[in-house]
């Protein structure tokens, strides 16, 4: 059972509008700053997970033999999971607490990287997927859990900021990610060998050879998911061994001052900007899934190996990474809101480059679509709750969780696109990318609307 310390306990808030850069206090107050490097690390763990799932498509494809549509049905495994347990989550989080919720995500975790062990010996591709169900169910608990406590350990002015800053710790997780899939999965795939001209051979083999090294193939992805899963363990034991402070709304579920579920539902249904952002959120998901997932592609009808093309996620993630940090310095002095409308303008531009270049130029456009994503997430997060009340700040989280759904729904609709090869003319894998343009543009209408809205509130 929980214990709270000693010291004045956080309240779980959200930034009220108000101009940035003026009136902030401390970002991470001192006494929350071991509990937030905590809680932090457990952003760099779903960022590992997402990111080194993301070219597993490209390889199951190969190694199973597999259609682009039938291979994205990893996203929709991967992604449903937190459609699924989102509100379970937070309803669990609600009756119990935070750590709890926590430790329990942090088990579903491990226990769905430990199934990839069976997984593999049955080479059964939906048993992978069943096994990324389950453990995206631990990273829907962790996600509910992590971004309201992390903005609830400090003052509501810097609240954005702060999860901002929590949440760039994310895309380092996700460079491990990209560069174990990169340097040590993709390398070792047998299935992936090509002859002189460039054609993988794996197609043209008997189903005994076929066999052989699908079994290798299978393996090797199997590896860093158990190692992960050992992580996860050791992470677990720590939490677990470590006071957390209480937040308001665990105080008042103590006092029995506690919102029904049913008020929770009603409060959040008719506040626009929030019902707005889960919206906004679910396109946001699905635009940066679409345009992780596929490189791998994009890059392969330019002739260019899975491995050497998951080089350009990493460079990719690593500009999402520098622009984290950017972006949450410039939110010192530019409206988020603001802000967030321009770089969806840059990220659309970038996605019509992508669109309408065919070689070297397009992808380059498609790379540099990740350094306009960087705040998107954790920004329409923030905003979305800038209004909600403390009692309903779990529930209204598990909702902008739930929203991650969209990375579920969209990339297998893109994977169509790119089993037709062509579309009038142009290559299909180019045409495919006008899916997370349009979602771009939503993000784009949010930020103007929200910050219109602000201004009436502070007028």
């Amino acid at each position: 059972m929980n214990q709270p310390d000693n010291n004045p306990q956080p309240r779980v808030s959200t930034p009220l509008p108000q101009r940035e850069g003026q009136g902030e206090s401390r970002l991470v107050p001192r006494k929350y700053l071991l509990t937030f490097i905590l809680i932090t690390s457990l952003f760099a763990l779903w960022g590992f997970a997402n990111d080194i799932t993301n070219p597993m498509v490209a390889a199951f494809q190969t190694v199973m033999e597999l259609s682009a549509t039938k291979a994205s049905m990893v996203q929709f495994a991967f992604y449903g999971g937190y459609a699924t347990m989102a509100v379970p989550a937070a309803l669990f989080i609600r009756r119990y607490s935070y750590k709890k919720g926590i430790l329990l995500g942090l088990a579903l975790y491990a226990i769905g990287a430990f199934l990839f062990i069976p997984a593999a010996q049955q080479q059964s591709f939906l048993f992978f997927c069943l096994s990324l169900y389950i453990l995206t169910f631990g990273l829907a608990f962790l996600e509910t859990t992590a971004n309201p406590f992390i903005l609830s350990l400090g003052s509501k002015e810097t609240s954005t900021r702060r999860l901002n800053l929590a949440q760039a710790f994310n895309p380092m997780g996700s460079l491990c990610g990209m560069s174990v899939a990169s340097l040590i999965v993709l390398p070792q795939l047998i299935s992936d060998k090509r002859d002189a001209a460039g054609q993988i051979i794996f197609p043209l083999l008997s189903e005994a050879e076929k066999a052989d090294i699908r079994l290798h193939d299978l393996a090797v992805i199997r590896n860093p998911y158990v190692a992960i899963g050992l992580v996860v363990v050791c992470i677990f034991v720590i939490i677990a061994l470590t006071k957390m402070p209480q937040t308001q709304s665990e105080e008042q579920k103590a006092l029995g001052h506690v919102h029904s579920a049913r008020l929770t539902l009603s409060n959040l249904w008719h506040n626009h900007i929030y019902r707005e952002g889960v919206v906004t959120q679910m396109f946001y998901v699905a635009a940066q899934i679409m345009t992780w997932t596929f490189i791998i592609q994009y890059a392969d009808y330019l002739g260019i190996n899975k491995a050497t093309a998951q080089m350009y996620n990493i460079v990719a993630m690593s500009l999402f990474l520098c622009s984290r940090f950017i972006s949450t310095f410039l939110m010192r002095y530019v409206n988020t809101r603001v802000l967030l409308s321009l770089f969806a303008i840059g990220a659309a531009l970038c996605s019509l480059g992508a669109i309408c270049i065919v070689g070297m130029v397009g992808l380059y456009c498609l790379v540099g679509i990740s350094f306009f994503m960087s705040l998107m997430f954790p920004t329409i997060y923030g905003i979305a709750l800038e209004n909600v009340d403390p009692q309903d700040t779990t529930l209204g989280a598990a909702f902008l969780v739930m929203a991650i759904v969209g990375g579920a729904l969209m990339p297998p609709l893109q994977g169509l696109i790119i089993d037709q090869q062509t579309v009038f003319g142009h290559p299909a894998v180019n045409v495919s990318y006008i899916l997370p343009f349009i979602c771009f543009l939503i993000i784009m209408v949010y930020g103007w609307r929200s910050h219109k809205q602000s201004i009436k509130v502070t007028k």
